[in-house]
């Protein structure tokens, strides 16, 4: 399916809002989401389409370091969607040990401040 760059967000904010992402945001307040976490909420709920998106949203780089600080950051939880997320859209070559590093760090910059 084919959207227009405009339609991207709006569109998934409302998938989010469907998938029941979004109760902590007031109603008014979720077109105000931070472009990190709606990256990070969207890698965590929605499916590869709605990930897809997110790279004609925002340049490479920026979903990737939001990808790191709000869902490799998370550790353990999101195991297998990080090795997953690494290996299929950033081409990781040892997604295993990426992950692990990346996440270690992400825990070493939290400790640290």
């Amino acid at each position: 399916m084919e959207y227009k760059l405009n339609d991207i967000r709006p569109f998934l904010i409302e998938k989010l809002k469907q998938e029941h992402c979004l109760w902590s945001y007031e109603n008014d307040s979720i077109q105000d989401i931070p472009d990190d976490v709606l990256v990070e909420l969207v890698m965590m709920y929605l499916d590869i389409e709605e990930i897809n998106m997110l790279f004609l949203l925002f340049d490479y780089k920026k979903v990737k370091r939001a990808w790191i600080e709000n869902v490799v950051a998370q550790g353990e939880r999101y195991y297998n969607l990080n090795y997953f997320i690494a290996w299929y859209y950033f081409r990781v070559k040892q997604p295993r040990s990426y992950v692990k590093a990346m996440a270690t760090r992400q825990l070493n910059k939290r400790l640290a401040a």
